[in-house]
């Protein structure tokens, strides 16, 4: 029995992470999304019963097939007592929208379909970025409030209220979620690939959380992208691009980060961590994204990411410096400026990567700071350790605040 008991709390909230979202997502296919809660209630009281039972017997032979049959079940418990309670009170509901026998079924197809769908309902341009990235969270990986709230070093309250908004939002729109079709998907692409983007900027590098990295919401941003890219509707250049970015940036997390959570510069990383199985995959997408005429900007970070993960050409930085060129025509973006300078400066040097720099006078950000600092570590150590300083009392990531702080301790001991 102990060891049924490890199994079944070990195996049990990886399938909640797993399979609750698409639970939710093909009973909101049958429900609508006017009566999400009623999707996630289910969805929810069935993992509850296989914590009570998993519990007592074991877990089943076949868990997931075990969890859809008793959230079919309790569909349809639930779809008898609406009847019955529209025969006995007639007239004192309005259920129009659901319909009252279940003509659905767990298949793999109605899965793909049903989270495609809630993909697009979820990311609404109506609401913030904060918002869409919360719900995505919330409604398509699985995350708890608490987990929202880490993620983004902000109140639970201050969560729920920013989900509570969303939630009316999301119930009030009039998006169909039965029948997806082209012009629908076409119009909120780019929000979809916006949300998801920045949703895997966040695990990337977490700077509103104690650590650097945060491996499950990179991993959610993929799993989401790749959805897109498996649909005929949503297959377009520009989700291969933004796969191809997930998958070059995934393929050095291991490199990045040390185990006592500082970050490691690129030029230190150790090359043997990175994945060449995600560099593949990264090149498989990118190419698929170069298949037809379009430029985005996801198409031009990928192509920056993959010379990140090709280290041995020595023409390497002028490549990435020609595509931040172009990237910050499409797209300005400070960092997107203090990258390219940083690019700039690996071709033309550090004396001209300083004046480079000075031109942005980008003075609110850490990052500006770190820079210069990087910049001028070869010839005055003490100049560098001033902007290291400044830059320490910028940032709000610990993660960070350590790496920096090791930096100024590195060239204190040069100057003995």
């Amino acid at each position: 029995m102990a060891e049924k008991a490890v199994t079944y709390s070990e195996l049990l909230p990886h399938l909640f992470r797993l399979e609750h979202t698409k639970m939710t997502a093909v009973l909101c296919r049958h429900f609508g999304l006017k009566h999400i809660e009623i999707a996630e209630d289910i969805a929810s009281e069935t993992f509850l019963k296989a914590t009570e039972i998993w519990g007592q017997h074991g877990v089943p032979e076949n868990p997931t097939a075990w969890l859809y049959t008793v959230a079919k079940n309790k569909t349809k418990d639930y779809l008898k007592r609406i009847t019955i309670f529209e025969t006995q009170v007639k007239g004192a509901i309005q259920s129009a929208d659901i319909t009252p026998e279940p003509d659905f079924d767990f298949t793999p197809e109605t899965i793909t379909d049903s989270q495609l769908a809630m993909i697009f309902a979820v990311c609404n341009a109506a609401n913030s970025k904060e918002a869409q990235i919360c719900l995505a969270l919330q409604i398509l990986c699985g995350f708890s409030v608490e987990e929202i709230a880490a993620a983004f070093l902000t109140k639970k309250e201050t969560i729920k209220k920013r989900l509570l908004r969303a939630r009316a939002q999301l119930r009030n729109d009039n998006f169909q979620i039965k029948v997806l079709e082209p012009a629908t998907i076409a119009s909120r692409l780019d929000t979809v690939l916006r949300t998801l983007y920045l949703l895997f900027n966040e695990g990337y590098f977490s700077a509103s959380h104690n650590h650097l990295i945060r491996k499950d919401l990179c991993s959610e941003a993929m799993r989401l992208t790749l959805i897109l890219t498996e649909s005929s509707l949503a297959n377009t250049t520009e989700a291969n691009a933004l796969l191809a970015l997930m998958c070059f940036q995934s393929s050095r997390l291991d490199a990045r980060e040390s185990d006592n959570g500082e970050a490691i510069l690129y030029e230190q990383q150790d090359k043997n961590l990175w994945s060449p199985e995600l560099i593949q995959k990264g090149n498989y997408y990118l190419v698929n994204a170069c298949s037809g005429s379009d430029i985005s900007k996801y198409h031009l970070e990928a192509g920056i990411a993959y010379w990140h993960t090709t280290p041995t050409d020595a023409h390497k930085w002028g490549h990435i410096l020609q595509l931040y060129n172009q990237l910050i025509l499409i797209e300005y973006s400070p960092m997107t400026a203090l990258n390219r300078t940083f690019a700039f400066a690996k071709v033309y040097g550090h004396e001209q990567g300083i004046k480079e720099a000075e031109k942005l006078r980008l003075m609110e950000h850490d990052y500006y700071y770190a820079l210069l600092a990087y910049l001028w570590a070869d010839t005055d150590p003490d100049k560098a350790i001033h902007y290291y300083s400044k830059a320490i009392a910028l940032t709000k990531s610990l993660s960070t605040q350590k790496t920096l702080q090791k930096a100024i301790a590195q060239l204190a001991e040069r100057k003995l």
